[in-house]
């Protein structure tokens, strides 16, 4: 998968990709959907959902071509946790 050239700066990515979460995507999510990966291009409010936060990204592009992805997993605060050396 090609990367994509980012069009709009990151706050601004960011406030849209949670603004569509919040408006858009949240409202059309499953109980089943708990925890998957939701990949939104911020510019159509296109969306994928996947157990695999690659899938969903690659469907999306397969999809949207040159999509602004925002990532985010459903019901937790961040996508990814990041964990520092014990």
């Amino acid at each position: 998968m090609k990367a994509t050239e980012p069009r709009i700066g990151r706050e601004e990515l960011a406030r849209r990709g949670e603004e569509t979460y919040a408006q858009t995507v949240r409202p059309a999510l499953r109980p089943e959907d708990e925890g998957k990966f939701v990949a939104i291009d911020v510019e159509s409010g296109a969306f994928e959902v996947d157990a695999d936060d690659y899938t969903a990204v690659t469907r999306l592009h397969a999809r949207v071509p040159g999509a602004q992805v925002w990532l985010v997993r459903a019901g937790y605060p961040a996508a990814h946790r990041l964990r520092g050396a014990r």
